[in-house]
């Protein structure tokens, strides 16, 4: 049984995630963190997800729950994680990280713990994305050479801090791999004004921020008589939730390294 703590575990995808442990048979919830000074501290983590009490604490520190968890899910924001992802590393931890938004050189900060600890670090950990992204790969290969323009289309709720998301993103770098294209080179994020007929070896993003929308993304290849679209749609949080305890067990039982999605589904 792989004992799992959550960080951020009063906000949406915390309480998510909460709920997701307690669906999965494999797994076990060991503690949430809140932050320091929350007026949530000391709540019980069970009545913060809706499912009444578990006998969980939320705590403001993850030294308060050290003995407690073997694998960490974090959600949170770029600082924070690093925190947690150094604090995971030092103690003997696993880390699973959702959080998107990190630049490059947060990157290369993560990736330098790839030989510390073992860690699956995705931007999206919906089985459906992953699909989606091998399903890019077949496309981009068979398309993106003949003709076809490729652009990238995303939605997320009000709420939602980077843009373009980070599945967006790692869906134009599957497609930009597939090709032997650079999309620090061919991506477009920004068309204002008179920017000129297009490159045919562009790949471009367009974001929408509005309401509740949990998440949507389409790369369409388009041509002159064609458009093929590849779409993957997400109804609730859960989809990712879900993603992440599967991670989290996997992780569990692996060697120090940085592991993605792919890897923990096997793709």
């Amino acid at each position: 049984m792989t004992r799992i703590a959550i960080v951020g575990v009063a906000g949406r995808m915390g309480r998510t995630l909460v709920n997701a442990v307690q669906q999965d048979d494999g797994a076990t919830l060991a503690g949430g963190v809140v932050e320091p000074g929350s007026s949530l501290a000391g709540a019980d983590v069970g009545e913060l997800a809706g499912l009444g009490k578990l006998g969980v604490a939320a705590a403001e520190s993850l030294e308060a729950i050290v003995d407690d968890f073997d694998v960490l899910i974090d959600f949170t924001a770029p600082r924070v994680t690093l925190a947690n992802l150094a604090f995971c590393a030092d103690h003997g931890k696993r880390i699973v990280i959702g959080t998107t938004g990190l630049d490059e050189a947060q990157i290369a900060e993560l990736d330098g713990y790839g030989d510390k600890l073992p860690m699956v670090f995705a931007p999206n950990m919906s089985v459906g994305v992953n699909l989606t992204l091998k399903l890019l790969e077949t496309a981009a290969r068979a398309l993106g050479d003949e003709g076809y323009d490729i652009e990238v289309i995303e939605a997320h709720h009000r709420h939602k801090v980077d843009s373009p998301s980070g599945t967006a993103l790692k869906m134009g770098e599957v497609v930009a791999e597939s090709l032997g294209r650079n999309l620090k080179e061919h991506g477009v994020f920004e068309r204002v004004g008179q920017c000129g007929p297009r490159d045919p070896k562009e790949i471009g993003f367009a974001t929408v921020r509005a309401g509740d929308i949990v998440g949507e993304h389409t790369v369409m290849f388009a041509t002159e008589g064609e458009r093929i679209e590849i779409t993957h749609k997400a109804s609730s949080r859960m989809t990712f939730a879900k993603g992440a305890v599967r991670a989290a067990r996997w992780v569990a039982g692996q060697d120090n390294g940085r592991y993605a999605m792919q890897d923990v589904l096997g793709l």
